[in-house]
Protein backbone atom coordinates (compact mmCIF):
# COMPACT_ATOMS: atom_id res chain seq x y z
CA UNK A 1 0.00 0.00 0.00
CA UNK A 2 1.54 3.24 -0.78
CA UNK A 3 0.97 6.10 1.20
CA UNK A 4 1.86 9.69 1.14
CA UNK A 5 2.97 12.52 3.90
CA UNK A 6 2.05 15.90 3.28
CA UNK A 7 4.21 18.69 4.94
CA UNK A 8 3.52 22.23 4.80
CA UNK A 9 4.25 25.44 6.88
CA UNK A 10 2.72 29.35 6.80
CA UNK A 11 5.59 30.37 4.15
CA UNK A 12 5.04 27.79 1.53
CA UNK A 13 2.77 25.29 -0.41
CA UNK A 14 2.33 21.98 0.67
CA UNK A 15 5.23 19.31 -0.30
CA UNK A 16 4.30 16.11 -0.55
CA UNK A 17 6.72 13.08 0.42
CA UNK A 18 5.69 9.28 -1.58
CA UNK A 19 6.80 7.33 1.40
CA UNK A 20 6.24 4.23 -1.34
CA UNK A 21 8.58 5.88 -3.29
CA UNK A 22 10.86 6.13 -0.45
CA UNK A 23 10.69 2.38 0.52
CA UNK A 24 11.00 1.20 -2.94
CA UNK A 25 14.75 2.86 -2.56
CA UNK A 26 15.10 0.90 0.02
CA UNK A 27 15.98 -2.39 -1.63
CA UNK A 28 17.52 -1.21 -4.74
CA UNK A 29 21.03 -0.09 -5.77
CA UNK A 30 20.28 3.25 -4.76
CA UNK A 31 18.54 5.56 -2.44
CA UNK A 32 16.29 8.21 -2.89
CA UNK A 33 18.69 11.34 -3.28
CA UNK A 34 17.89 13.98 -0.72
CA UNK A 35 17.40 11.06 1.92
CA UNK A 36 21.36 10.44 2.36
CA UNK A 37 22.15 13.32 4.04
CA UNK A 38 19.34 12.33 6.81
CA UNK A 39 20.63 9.12 6.83
CA UNK A 40 23.85 10.56 7.98
CA UNK A 41 22.54 12.69 10.71
CA UNK A 42 20.42 9.69 11.77
CA UNK A 43 23.56 7.73 11.88
CA UNK A 44 25.56 9.56 13.88
CA UNK A 45 22.45 10.35 17.09
CA UNK A 46 21.94 6.33 16.88
CA UNK A 47 26.09 5.76 17.90
CA UNK A 48 26.19 8.71 19.74
CA UNK A 49 22.99 7.13 22.11
CA UNK A 50 24.49 3.80 21.90
CA UNK A 51 27.71 4.56 23.07
CA UNK A 52 26.22 6.79 26.23
CA UNK A 53 24.71 3.29 27.09
CA UNK A 54 27.41 0.94 26.66
CA UNK A 55 30.09 3.90 28.60
CA UNK A 56 27.45 3.88 31.24
CA UNK A 57 26.57 8.05 30.56
CA UNK A 58 22.84 6.43 30.50
CA UNK A 59 22.11 4.12 32.62
CA UNK A 60 20.73 0.50 32.26
CA UNK A 61 18.07 -1.02 33.77
CA UNK A 62 19.02 -5.35 35.11
CA UNK A 63 16.83 -7.29 36.40
CA UNK A 64 17.33 -10.74 38.23
CA UNK A 65 16.31 -12.75 35.73
CA UNK A 66 18.04 -13.60 32.44
CA UNK A 67 16.83 -11.34 29.41
CA UNK A 68 16.68 -12.22 25.64
CA UNK A 69 16.08 -9.58 23.07
CA UNK A 70 14.97 -10.68 19.97
CA UNK A 71 15.12 -7.67 17.28
CA UNK A 72 16.94 -6.61 13.83
CA UNK A 73 18.68 -4.05 12.36
CA UNK A 74 16.44 -3.56 9.48
CA UNK A 75 12.90 -2.13 9.51
CA UNK A 76 9.67 -4.37 9.22
CA UNK A 77 8.74 -8.34 8.22
CA UNK A 78 11.69 -10.34 9.48
CA UNK A 79 9.42 -12.44 11.53
CA UNK A 80 10.50 -11.66 15.25
CA UNK A 81 7.09 -12.63 16.79
CA UNK A 82 7.11 -15.82 15.16
CA UNK A 83 10.39 -16.29 16.49
CA UNK A 84 9.50 -15.02 19.74
CA UNK A 85 6.65 -17.17 20.48
CA UNK A 86 8.64 -20.73 19.34
CA UNK A 87 11.22 -19.23 21.95
CA UNK A 88 8.59 -18.72 24.70
CA UNK A 89 6.76 -22.40 24.19
CA UNK A 90 10.37 -23.56 23.88
CA UNK A 91 11.30 -22.34 27.08
CA UNK A 92 7.94 -23.55 28.76
CA UNK A 93 8.82 -26.99 27.10
CA UNK A 94 12.25 -27.11 29.33
CA UNK A 95 10.31 -25.61 32.27
CA UNK A 96 10.62 -22.55 32.68
CA UNK A 97 7.92 -19.83 33.06
CA UNK A 98 8.91 -16.61 30.35
CA UNK A 99 7.42 -13.45 29.53
CA UNK A 100 7.40 -11.61 26.83
CA UNK A 101 7.82 -7.49 27.21
CA UNK A 102 6.45 -5.25 24.31
CA UNK A 103 6.53 -1.80 23.82
CA UNK A 104 2.76 -2.64 22.49
CA UNK A 105 3.11 -0.88 19.10
CA UNK A 106 -0.31 0.18 17.47
CA UNK A 107 -1.95 0.69 21.02
CA UNK A 108 -3.39 2.67 23.46
CA UNK A 109 -1.77 1.84 26.59
CA UNK A 110 0.95 4.36 27.84
CA UNK A 111 1.51 2.25 31.35
CA UNK A 112 2.82 -0.91 31.80
CA UNK A 113 0.08 -3.37 31.85
CA UNK A 114 -0.18 -7.31 32.24
CA UNK A 115 -2.13 -8.83 29.06
CA UNK A 116 -5.20 -11.15 30.09
CA UNK A 117 -6.93 -13.61 27.82
CA UNK A 118 -8.71 -12.10 24.63
CA UNK A 119 -7.04 -8.90 25.27
CA UNK A 120 -8.07 -5.81 23.22
CA UNK A 121 -5.76 -4.99 20.50
CA UNK A 122 -6.90 -1.73 19.87
CA UNK A 123 -5.52 -1.35 23.57
CA UNK A 124 -2.30 -3.22 23.78
CA UNK A 125 -1.20 -3.89 20.31
CA UNK A 126 -2.00 -6.78 17.73
CA UNK A 127 1.66 -8.55 18.37
CA UNK A 128 1.16 -7.97 22.04
CA UNK A 129 -2.25 -9.56 22.10
CA UNK A 130 -1.10 -12.29 19.30
CA UNK A 131 1.78 -13.88 21.62
CA UNK A 132 -0.87 -13.97 24.61
CA UNK A 133 -3.34 -15.83 22.36
CA UNK A 134 -0.50 -18.52 22.66
CA UNK A 135 -0.46 -18.81 26.08
CA UNK A 136 2.60 -16.79 26.70
CA UNK A 137 2.64 -13.92 29.77
CA UNK A 138 2.48 -10.61 28.29
CA UNK A 139 3.14 -7.56 29.77
CA UNK A 140 3.02 -3.91 27.57
CA UNK A 141 4.73 -0.45 28.22
CA UNK A 142 6.50 2.21 27.08
CA UNK A 143 9.02 2.04 30.43
CA UNK A 144 10.11 -1.80 28.93
CA UNK A 145 11.65 -2.33 32.28
CA UNK A 146 8.84 -1.45 34.45
CA UNK A 147 6.44 -4.00 32.31
CA UNK A 148 9.15 -6.78 33.10
CA UNK A 149 8.96 -6.22 36.72
CA UNK A 150 5.03 -6.74 36.28
CA UNK A 151 6.45 -10.25 34.70
CA UNK A 152 8.44 -10.75 37.48
CA UNK A 153 5.51 -10.24 40.29
CA UNK A 154 3.45 -12.73 38.34
CA UNK A 155 6.39 -15.44 38.95
CA UNK A 156 8.21 -15.24 35.30
CA UNK A 157 11.84 -16.72 35.82
CA UNK A 158 13.04 -15.34 31.97
CA UNK A 159 12.14 -12.34 30.20
CA UNK A 160 11.95 -11.97 26.18
CA UNK A 161 12.08 -8.34 24.96
CA UNK A 162 10.14 -8.73 21.95
CA UNK A 163 11.71 -5.64 18.90
CA UNK A 164 13.98 -4.82 21.61
CA UNK A 165 17.16 -4.80 19.91
CA UNK A 166 17.87 -1.26 20.21
CA UNK A 167 15.80 -1.16 23.25
CA UNK A 168 19.32 -0.37 25.35
CA UNK A 169 18.09 0.84 28.39
CA UNK A 170 16.79 -2.75 29.56
CA UNK A 171 20.27 -4.96 30.10
CA UNK A 172 20.43 -7.97 28.16
CA UNK A 173 22.08 -11.07 28.58
CA UNK A 174 21.30 -12.68 25.04
CA UNK A 175 20.80 -11.07 21.67
CA UNK A 176 19.00 -12.60 18.79
CA UNK A 177 19.04 -10.42 15.72
CA UNK A 178 16.59 -11.81 12.96
CA UNK A 179 17.63 -11.25 9.36
CA UNK A 180 15.10 -11.62 6.28
CA UNK A 181 17.18 -13.98 4.16
CA UNK A 182 15.97 -12.44 0.80
CA UNK A 183 16.21 -9.07 1.13
CA UNK A 184 19.00 -8.93 3.62
CA UNK A 185 20.14 -5.29 4.48
CA UNK A 186 18.71 -3.72 1.42
CA UNK A 187 20.57 -1.36 0.05
CA UNK A 188 22.44 -0.76 3.32
CA UNK A 189 21.89 2.50 3.86
CA UNK A 190 20.01 3.58 7.34
CA UNK A 191 16.97 5.27 7.75
CA UNK A 192 15.02 7.13 6.20
CA UNK A 193 17.39 6.84 2.63
CA UNK A 194 17.25 2.53 3.81
CA UNK A 195 15.48 0.04 5.47
CA UNK A 196 18.11 0.30 8.50
CA UNK A 197 18.12 1.16 12.23
CA UNK A 198 21.66 0.76 12.80
CA UNK A 199 24.45 0.11 10.75
CA UNK A 200 24.35 -3.94 9.25
CA UNK A 201 27.70 -4.63 11.07
CA UNK A 202 25.26 -4.72 14.63
CA UNK A 203 24.04 -7.82 13.74
CA UNK A 204 27.33 -9.56 13.90
CA UNK A 205 27.40 -8.47 17.70
CA UNK A 206 24.53 -10.47 18.39
CA UNK A 207 24.89 -13.88 20.56
CA UNK A 208 22.20 -15.84 17.83
CA UNK A 209 21.42 -14.65 14.09
CA UNK A 210 18.70 -16.45 12.59
CA UNK A 211 18.31 -16.13 8.62
CA UNK A 212 14.43 -16.28 7.79
CA UNK A 213 14.03 -17.60 4.59
CA UNK A 214 16.62 -17.92 1.97
CA UNK A 215 19.98 -18.50 2.11
CA UNK A 216 21.62 -18.51 5.65
CA UNK A 217 25.10 -17.04 5.84
CA UNK A 218 27.69 -18.20 7.82
CA UNK A 219 27.18 -17.88 11.48
CA UNK A 220 23.37 -17.84 10.65
CA UNK A 221 20.56 -20.34 11.72
CA UNK A 222 18.18 -20.86 9.40
CA UNK A 223 14.14 -20.07 10.00
CA UNK A 224 11.13 -21.24 7.94
CA UNK A 225 7.78 -19.97 8.87
CA UNK A 226 5.36 -22.77 8.47
CA UNK A 227 1.70 -22.86 7.77
CA UNK A 228 -0.34 -25.17 6.09
CA UNK A 229 -3.48 -24.82 8.16
CA UNK A 230 -6.30 -22.76 8.66
CA UNK A 231 -8.93 -21.45 11.35
CA UNK A 232 -12.49 -19.97 10.70
CA UNK A 233 -12.57 -16.25 12.68
CA UNK A 234 -14.78 -16.59 15.06
CA UNK A 235 -14.59 -20.70 14.96
CA UNK A 236 -10.91 -21.88 15.78
CA UNK A 237 -12.05 -25.15 16.47
CA UNK A 238 -12.65 -25.53 13.11
CA UNK A 239 -9.57 -26.38 11.02
CA UNK A 240 -8.87 -26.81 7.21
CA UNK A 241 -5.83 -27.57 5.49
CA UNK A 242 -4.29 -24.66 2.44
CA UNK A 243 -4.47 -27.24 0.32
CA UNK A 244 -8.11 -27.35 0.49
CA UNK A 245 -7.95 -23.92 -1.91
CA UNK A 246 -5.88 -25.30 -4.01
CA UNK A 247 -7.17 -24.27 -7.84
CA UNK A 248 -9.77 -22.08 -6.10
CA UNK A 249 -9.46 -17.74 -6.19
CA UNK A 250 -9.29 -16.69 -2.81
CA UNK A 251 -9.05 -12.53 -1.19
CA UNK A 252 -5.65 -12.10 0.77
CA UNK A 253 -5.48 -9.92 3.63
CA UNK A 254 -1.96 -8.67 5.25
CA UNK A 255 -1.23 -5.50 7.43
CA UNK A 256 2.46 -6.81 8.11
CA UNK A 257 5.81 -5.83 7.57
CA UNK A 258 5.72 -7.61 4.58
CA UNK A 259 3.27 -8.80 2.79
CA UNK A 260 4.02 -10.52 0.01
CA UNK A 261 5.52 -12.68 1.88
CA UNK A 262 2.17 -13.99 3.28
CA UNK A 263 0.79 -13.29 -0.50
CA UNK A 264 3.43 -15.85 -2.02
CA UNK A 265 2.79 -18.73 0.87
CA UNK A 266 -0.86 -18.81 -0.47
CA UNK A 267 0.08 -19.10 -3.80
CA UNK A 268 2.68 -22.06 -3.12
CA UNK A 269 -0.70 -23.81 -1.76
CA UNK A 270 -1.80 -23.32 -5.68
CA UNK A 271 -4.26 -20.70 -4.75
CA UNK A 272 -5.30 -17.43 -7.62
CA UNK A 273 -4.74 -14.39 -4.67
CA UNK A 274 -6.42 -11.22 -4.79
CA UNK A 275 -3.94 -9.40 -2.62
CA UNK A 276 -4.81 -6.50 -0.51
CA UNK A 277 -1.87 -5.23 1.00
CA UNK A 278 -2.24 -2.66 4.48
CA UNK A 279 0.13 -1.01 6.04
CA UNK A 280 2.23 -2.61 9.34
CA UNK A 281 -0.44 -2.30 12.41
CA UNK A 282 -3.23 -1.17 10.05
CA UNK A 283 -6.18 -0.18 12.53
CA UNK A 284 -8.95 -2.30 10.20
CA UNK A 285 -12.61 -1.48 9.40
CA UNK A 286 -15.65 -2.69 7.88
CA UNK A 287 -14.90 -1.34 4.90
CA UNK A 288 -11.45 -2.65 4.27
CA UNK A 289 -14.06 -5.89 3.70
CA UNK A 290 -16.03 -4.45 0.89
CA UNK A 291 -14.99 -6.95 -1.81
CA UNK A 292 -17.48 -7.85 -4.48
CA UNK A 293 -17.80 -11.21 -4.12
CA UNK A 294 -18.30 -13.87 -2.01
CA UNK A 295 -14.79 -15.90 -2.39
CA UNK A 296 -13.29 -16.56 0.93
CA UNK A 297 -10.71 -14.31 2.66
CA UNK A 298 -7.51 -15.44 4.15
CA UNK A 299 -5.73 -13.12 6.47
CA UNK A 300 -2.50 -13.25 9.14
CA UNK A 301 -2.59 -14.63 12.89
CA UNK A 302 -1.75 -10.81 13.50
CA UNK A 303 -4.27 -9.15 11.51
CA UNK A 304 -7.33 -11.59 12.28
CA UNK A 305 -6.55 -10.46 16.49
CA UNK A 306 -7.99 -7.58 14.58
CA UNK A 307 -10.69 -8.40 12.69
CA UNK A 308 -13.02 -10.65 15.16
CA UNK A 309 -16.86 -9.12 13.86
CA UNK A 310 -15.37 -7.18 10.78
CA UNK A 311 -15.70 -10.13 8.51
CA UNK A 312 -18.36 -12.49 7.16
CA UNK A 313 -18.25 -16.61 7.93
CA UNK A 314 -15.81 -17.23 5.46
CA UNK A 315 -13.45 -15.43 6.51
CA UNK A 316 -10.17 -17.36 7.67
CA UNK A 317 -6.78 -16.89 9.87
CA UNK A 318 -3.58 -18.49 8.74
CA UNK A 319 -1.25 -19.03 11.97
CA UNK A 320 2.38 -19.96 10.73
CA UNK A 321 5.26 -21.41 13.41
CA UNK A 322 8.99 -20.53 12.89
CA UNK A 323 11.00 -23.67 12.60
CA UNK A 324 14.49 -23.79 13.42
CA UNK A 325 17.28 -26.49 14.28
CA UNK A 326 16.74 -28.36 17.45
CA UNK A 327 20.48 -27.59 18.19
CA UNK A 328 19.71 -23.97 18.17
CA UNK A 329 17.03 -24.17 20.86
CA UNK A 330 20.12 -26.24 22.83
CA UNK A 331 22.65 -23.84 22.60
CA UNK A 332 20.01 -21.10 23.92
CA UNK A 333 19.43 -23.05 26.69
CA UNK A 334 23.11 -23.66 27.58
CA UNK A 335 23.69 -19.51 26.96
CA UNK A 336 20.75 -19.15 29.24
CA UNK A 337 21.99 -21.80 32.31
CA UNK A 338 25.66 -19.48 32.52
CA UNK A 339 26.42 -18.46 36.15
CA UNK A 340 26.16 -14.90 34.88
CA UNK A 341 22.90 -15.11 33.21
CA UNK A 342 20.39 -12.79 34.98
CA UNK A 343 22.92 -11.80 37.56
CA UNK A 344 21.59 -9.27 39.61
CA UNK A 345 24.04 -6.03 39.47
Amino acid sequence: MQRCIRCSSASRPPVTIDVGHLQAGWYSRRPVWWACPLAGLFGIVTALRRRLYRTGRLQQVRLPVPVIVVGNVSVGGTGKTPLTIALALALQAAGHRPGVVSRGYGGSQQTPALLGPGADPSRYGDEPCLIRDNGIEVAVGRDRPAAAWLLLAMGCDVILADDGLQHYRLARDIEICVIDGVRRFGNGWLLPAGPLREPARRALAADFRVCNGGSPQAGEWLMKLQGDQALRLGAQDECRPLSSWRGQTVHAVAGIGHPPRFFQMLRNQGMTVIEHAFADHHHFVADDFGFADDLPILMTAKDAVKCRGLVGADSWLVPVRADLEPAFFQQLLQRLSSPTAGRAP
